[in-house]
């Protein structure tokens, strides 16, 4: 008996598809070793710049002449690097030019010497601006079809991101789905998990850390928690819409104030140290790490969050480099402590709600923000989070914080999901 031609054909299909599947492992694994080693690098530079300048509070005396020298050396010598995220996510979605190898050295001594003098900005941004561009040179290495080096750069994104958070699989979801409102694509999931695990794998080899946050009693699910967690999501996608809309608003008023960018972040840095020196604090300065330790573990004041937002949406709209991730996290976690006084809910649960929905919103990355509180919370405040992620995506309109993110799908559907018959 002959075997059939069509089952010979889908075998020989079948192998040449795992073939190509295959084949990506190993360009995984070595994407995932240059992110992990360049997200160590980075948090080990900024758990420096951060003690001394702790330890030096004078320092954040110089964020302004900082801002200045780093946007002259962004305009003088960075070419496409000066965009920023736009270039990546322009690249991913339509593969041309590969990016400059200058981009990761000088997103890390700007981001570093930022934190130094305490501009509030995260560090996600700068995580990805090394990752991606280190992984596309790769692509120097024989002959990569435009959709091949798409895949290649969408694995570095998502080890990127899951290399300086610690969340492996909420970066796989990161790549995957940041790149389109409402569209993830799943051509690249293979190399997108084994980039993330091997990236974050990596980071803590070399000693990067993470910090560990208890959210404490989870109460069960009843009618007035799944209410009191609807209108947190609904707080939180507010939040999220005004510090994107904010943030926009500011970077066009300093755009048409001063056309020569190098005077933007003198006046944001002078903003910032003024606020700093005037609220007699420097919690809001640099990333903010133990206001999100406080939002667990006491009450917080109320007006913290929109502190932070402020000096954050300052800070990235006038120039400084960074990220904006790390600052949402602290918005979401300290709004969400504050909420503790009106909803029927546990501040720290609060708290664990607004660090995920607050960045769910302004993302537009709600699977990603959801799985990331999996990863750092546990799976106790499962519904809770992700109650607090669908709602705030859904509140926080299309518009997103990174300027290049298309729009694939509206998030409020165009259409009924039953059939209205016409009146005459």
């Amino acid at each position: 008996m002959t075997p059939d031609r069509s089952d010979l054909n889908l075998n020989t299909s079948a192998f040449h598809a795992l073939i190509r599947v295959l084949a990506w492992v190993p360009v995984s694994v070595v994407v995932g070793c240059l992110a992990g080693a360049s997200s160590a690098v980075l948090l080990l530079l900024l758990e420096w710049a951060t003690a001394t300048r702790t330890a030096m509070p004078a320092l954040i005396w110089m964020l302004p002449v900082v801002g200045a020298v780093t946007t002259w050396a962004y305009t003088r010598y960075g070419g496409r690097s000066v965009e920023g995220n736009r270039v990546l996510f322009e690249e991913i979605d339509s593969p041309r030019e590969r990016l400059p190898q200058r981009m990761a050295p000088m997103i890390l001594v700007a981001t570093t010497v930022a934190h130094l003098a305490g501009a509030s900005v995260g560090r996600e941004g700068t995580a990805v601006q090394m990752s991606v561009p280190l992984a596309d040179q790769l692509s120097r290495l024989g002959r990569w079809n435009p959709h091949s080096r798409r895949v290649l750069l969408t694995s570095a994104l998502s080890a990127g991101f899951a290399s300086v958070f610690g969340t492996p699989i909420a970066g796989m979801f990161f790549g995957l789905e940041v790149r389109r409102v409402g569209r993830a694509n799943y051509d690249a999931l293979l190399p997108c998990l084994i980039s993330s695990l091997v990236g974050n794998e990596v980071a803590l080899a070399l000693g990067a850390k993470h910090a560990v946050y208890d959210i404490g009693y989870v109460p069960p699910i009843d009618l007035w928690s799944v209410l009191s967690a609807t209108l947190a999501g609904i707080a939180f996608g507010v939040a999220a819409l005004t510090f994107v809309r904010s943030m926009r608003w500011c970077a066009k008023l300093m755009s048409d104030l001063f056309p020569v960018q190098v005077f933007r972040p003198v006046i944001g840095g002078a903003v910032v140290v003024l606020l700093g020196s005037l609220l007699g604090t420097d919690r809001f300065f640099g990333l903010g790490l133990p206001m999100i330790t406080e939002a667990f573990t006491q009450p917080v004041a109320i007006g913290d969050f929109g502190l932070k937002g402020l000096m954050t949406v300052v800070s990235l709209a006038t120039g400084f480099r960074g990220g904006e991730v790390t600052p949402l996290f602290v918005t979401g976690a300290t709004l969400g402590n504050a909420m503790g006084n009106w909803l029927a809910l546990p501040r720290g649960l609060l708290a664990s709600m607004g660090f995920v929905g607050v960045f769910a919103g302004a993302s537009n990355a709600p699977i990603a923000s959801f799985i990331a509180g999996i990863e750092l919370f546990g799976s106790g405040p499962l519904v809770y989070l992700a109650i607090a992620c669908v709602v705030s995506y859904y509140c926080s309109g299309n518009v997103g914080m990174y300027t290049a993110q298309a729009v694939g799908e509206h998030k409020v559907p165009v259409t009924l999901p039953f059939a209205v018959k016409a009146t005459k």
